[in-house]
């Protein structure tokens, strides 16, 4: 029985210690892949109306190409990002050489209730014993439990041509912290090229 507890709150430890955040869908253009060198300029775009959030997650997305990666913040104008004018941004990757484009956005989001189940104990092998091993022991009710997810797309496009090539999905659990939570999906997007060949 001691042995048993002991693996129990081993397993709940790693449980709650483990990321909140993972990719549910990816898709690559075949073949395609995003070669991380100087000669290659990406521009990393987060789609977010909060100003200091746009600048923490194009900050971590950067960090983590390792490239010559360049965050938006530092490179568009107001203007430009103000009418979301695709011929303009066009025109403003081109003069500047980039190649690539990364774009992420939250897709969606969704509430989920679950329900816990209740505990209960109960030893059927004399009332003695049934109250000598129960009094210490007592029943909780179940509850139901509701998560919000968020779904964040990250999305790769060449500039020229302008083609799709890479796109994945992350769902994240009850986000607290918006550092925490843009560390998270960046180790799970980029850990994701990676294994498929995409980011290299």
């Amino acid at each position: 029985m001691k042995n048993f507890i002991v693996t129990a709150f081993v397993v709940i430890s790693i449980v709650s210690c483990s990321p909140s955040t993972r990719i549910v869908k990816s898709w690559q253009e075949p073949s395609a892949t995003l070669q991380v060198s100087a000669a290659n300029k990406v521009l990393v775009i987060a789609m977010v109306k909060d100003e200091t959030s746009r600048r923490v997650i194009e900050d971590q997305l950067v960090k983590r190409m390792n490239s010559n990666a360049v965050a938006s913040y530092t490179f568009l104008t107001a203007e430009v990002i103000k009418e979301a004018n695709a011929d303009k941004l066009t025109e403003k990757l081109k003069q500047s050489k980039f190649n690539y484009v990364l774009l992420m956005r939250l897709a969606d989001v969704e509430k989920e209730t679950s329900y816990v189940q209740g505990t209960s104990t109960a030893f059927y092998g004399g009332y003695g014993r049934y109250y000598g091993y129960g009094a210490s022991m007592y029943s909780s009710p179940g509850y139901y439990t509701t998560d919000k997810n968020y779904f964040i797309e990250t999305i790769v496009y060449s500039v020229d041509p302008d083609k799709l090539l890479w796109t994945g999905t992350t769902k994240t659990v009850n986000p607290t912290k918006i550092e925490k939570t843009v560390n998270e999906i960046a180790d799970a997007v980029s850990d994701k090229m990676r294994k498929e060949g995409f980011l290299k």
